[in-house]
């Protein structure tokens, strides 16, 4: 589910139990809504709100440091796929095709997360993406050396290339991480009673109302945030493709 359907589902949620609770309020007994029964429902709401507070608080503070993350991850990656391509550039003319292959890597990379499908390339080949650096780690594999210089830049470039490599996967599986439903559904749920809450509690005018209306848009806000931002590579928050198109000059050159 993307974050702004999500946000939006929260959004509704909390709004239409606010309502709810304004509803409620004119069909409770008075006893219901007196000032002794007011101060138990204002405390024992209390606490679901502390909690729902600490809650937003921690999965903010979580999904901005996987974003920051993120960010310094493709930096690190762009930085190796640089050494990589100069470390095989020094081998020689032998790792040229992977030289290439390479820069396409990159080039398709960015062309996959950071374009639509729509605007991708006819030259656009998914496969790829998908394998990685792994056909240039078997180059690099297949190679022999013939004196110490050629073993140590044929070491260096597989160490590099594995790096690349587990990078690679580790965002891969990131795409596919995201917020466990039960959580939600209990952060959702603490949120809808706290609201509907303060509906039975509060008085029927339209200031109530807008203000209901800007506080729950305000927390859904706060879940798309946290939402989109846990996912660095895809959604409308995104890490920069900046380090990758810069490395991309260097690809290649002599």
């Amino acid at each position: 589910m993307s974050s702004l359907i999500l946000s939006g589902i929260v959004f509704l949620c909390l709004f239409c139990a606010a309502l709810g609770g304004l509803l409620l309020q004119s069909r409770l007994p008075a006893q219901h809504l007196s000032a002794e029964s007011r101060d138990v429902i204002k405390l024992a709401t209390a606490v679901v709100g502390t909690l729902s507070g600490l809650a937003l608080g921690l999965l903010i503070a979580s999904a901005k440091n996987a974003f920051d993350n993120a960010e310094q991850e493709l930096s690190s990656s762009a930085a190796r796929v640089v050494l990589l391509d100069r470390t095989m550039a020094h081998y020689g003319p032998e790792l040229q095709e992977s030289r290439s292959l390479l820069r396409k890597l990159v080039k398709q990379r960015l062309d996959l997360a950071w374009v639509d499908a729509s605007e991708e390339g006819e030259g656009f080949d998914i496969s790829v993406v998908a394998s990685g650096v792994e056909p240039i780690q078997d180059a690099l594999r297949s190679l022999s050396p013939t004196n110490f210089a050629h073993q140590s830049l044929q070491s260096r470039a597989l160490d590099v290339a594995e790096k690349i490599a587990e990078a690679h996967w580790l965002s891969a599986e990131e795409k596919r991480e995201g917020l466990p439903t039960p959580f939600i559904v209990v952060m959702v749920f603490w949120l809808s009673l706290l609201f509907a809450t303060f509906g039975t509690l509060a008085p029927r005018n339209g200031t109530v109302v807008a203000v209901f209306f800007v506080c729950a848009l305000s927390v859904a806000g706060a879940v798309f945030l946290i939402v989109d931002m846990s996912h660095p590579y895809i959604g409308l928050i995104q890490v920069s493709d900046q380090p990758l198109r810069a490395a991309l000059d260097y690809l290649g050159t002599q």
